[in-house]
């Protein structure tokens, strides 16, 4: 963080100083800024966030044997630190990584890039970080640093020599990307796509859609718009973006796209496509997993576009890239058995995009298994979506199908309608179970898929059976 007073610390956040030595209203910090009490260094600001399962004021003490020079707390808590007391912890955070932002900005070298979308945020985001490193400094989520803390977390890690800023806005329900966008008003809004994650907790796909189009609303008058021209409600966005005053760009596969992907081919090593804009047409070997990341990729290269940085510069670098991210698409295992695990998270879109992956990287001579578990936040369209998950896994011939999970059990009902009976698919009731059914089931020419939403906790099988085939 750029260094501010612990004085001007308590005016951007409307908080009342209370100092442990009352000469130092004036002493600058600049350290990390964060709400884990595991992270403080020297000079750090340690945001004291009431939580349902825990509380940040329980750990000023740590933050402040960690380093921290400042708590910012709801009530003064015992502890040998300076502390800003306000009314909302994280409503506070969000001013200091307003007023932090507009500083830097103000200096004029700045830009900031704002990613929404049900889908591909965090691979967008990587893949736009690696091109505009090679530029100049530049700051992006850790994870998936999207929410009401993480967002402006990232942000506050902006100083004055820091040239790009990448966030990526998740969406909690309607508002919060307006909200946390607001903080910064990107120059460039990158819209993805809009699906069914999350689709429950907005009342349907059109409200998932508005909520994206937050971002544009949010961003500066006069940027540019990045949007999914494949995804006709991204598409339809281009009415808000003109109104608003902002340039287009459009990416994908359809003719009329500004950054367009003909020739798209997956394989195991990776996808290849030829990438085409105005000025140049180039092949583009993408090492992670997955024909859907190509949609990724055109949002990377034609976000840096606008900032600036040639074509070949930008496919040379996101080649180097070989995994987005862990727990995404992320190959483990051997040459005889290879684990995909994509288990991060699961939405409808990126679990068909998944499924397809698998059956196209699988040889002849080789099996498919998918090993699935729930999708969350669907709503009231939760069965007919693992239904539909179900009929598409069979359509695909995927040769072994492992569900997982009692939240699961309809996919697989829907897989036995289908067709899949005997051992083709088998239900198991939690991941030790498919563990250790899966450690005497896999064998030589196994091309192993493992899927679910984060909060099913897959990925951690997928790493188990990762360290078994390693």
């Amino acid at each position: 963080m750029i260094a501010l007073t612990l004085a001007e610390i308590a005016a951007v956040t409307g908080g009342d100083l209370r100092l442990v030595d009352p000469d130092t209203a004036e002493t600058a910090v600049s350290g990390v800024v964060d709400t884990d009490s595991r992270n403080m260094t020297a000079g750090g600001i340690f945001i004291a966030k009431p939580g349902a399962e825990t509380d940040g004021h329980h750990f000023v003490a740590a933050a402040t044997a960690g380093g921290a020079s400042l708590a910012i707390v709801e009530h003064i808590v015992d502890a040998p630190v300076s502390q800003v007391v306000v009314t909302d912890a994280v409503a506070a955070l969000a001013d200091l990584a307003r007023a932090v932002v507009a500083r830097v900005r103000a200096g004029g070298r700045l830009k900031i890039v704002g990613i929404t979308g049900s889908n591909g945020k965090t691979t967008t985001k990587n893949l736009l970080a690696r091109i505009l490193e090679d530029e100049g400094e530049t700051i992006a989520p850790i994870n998936s640093y999207n929410n009401e803390v993480g967002a402006p977390v990232t942000m506050l890690r902006v100083t004055e020599s820091t040239r790009y800023l990448v966030s990526e806005f998740g969406a909690a329900g309607p508002g919060s990307i307006a909200h946390l966008a607001g903080l910064v008003e990107p120059d460039v809004a990158v819209i993805l796509m809009v699906g069914m994650a999350h689709a429950g907790g907005f009342g349907g796909i059109e409200a998932t859609a508005k909520a994206k189009a937050e971002l544009i609303a949010a961003s500066r008058p006069g940027g540019t718009a990045v949007l999914n021209i494949d995804d006709s409600r991204v598409a339809a966005m281009r009415d808000t973006a003109t109104a608003h005053d902002m340039n287009i760009v459009g990416f994908g596969q359809d003719s009329s796209a500004d950054v367009r992907a003909t020739d798209v081919q997956v394989a195991a090593d990776g996808t290849r496509a030829l990438i085409t804009t105005a000025e140049s047409s180039l092949p583009l070997h993408l090492k992670v997993l997955g024909a859907h990341h190509i949609t990724n990729a055109l949002a990377a290269i034609a976000a840096a576009g606008v900032l600036g940085v040639p074509l070949a510069d930008a496919i040379a670098r996101i080649e180097t890239i070989q995994v987005a991210e862990r727990w995404r698409m992320q190959p483990l295992g051997n040459d005889r058995v290879r684990i995909i695990n994509d288990a991060y998270n699961a939405s409808p879109d990126s679990m068909a995009a998944a499924l397809r992956t698998l059956a196209q990287i699988t040889g002849p001579d080789e099996r498919t298994v998918a090993v699935l578990g729930a999708m969350s936040e669907l709503g009231e369209s939760a069965g007919e979506e693992h239904d539909r998950i179900g009929l598409l896994a069979v359509r695909l011939n995927i040769r072994r199908i492992v569900v997982v999970g009692p939240e699961a059990r309809r996919l697989y009902l829907s897989v036995v309608g289908e067709g899949s009976w005997d051992s083709e698919a088998v239900h198991l009731p939690d991941q030790d179970a498919a563990y250790e059914y899966l450690r005497t089931e896999l064998r030589d020419g196994d091309r192993v898929l493992v899927k679910s939403s984060n909060s099913v906790g897959l990925r951690h099988l997928g790493d188990r059976l990762g360290e078994l085939f390693s």
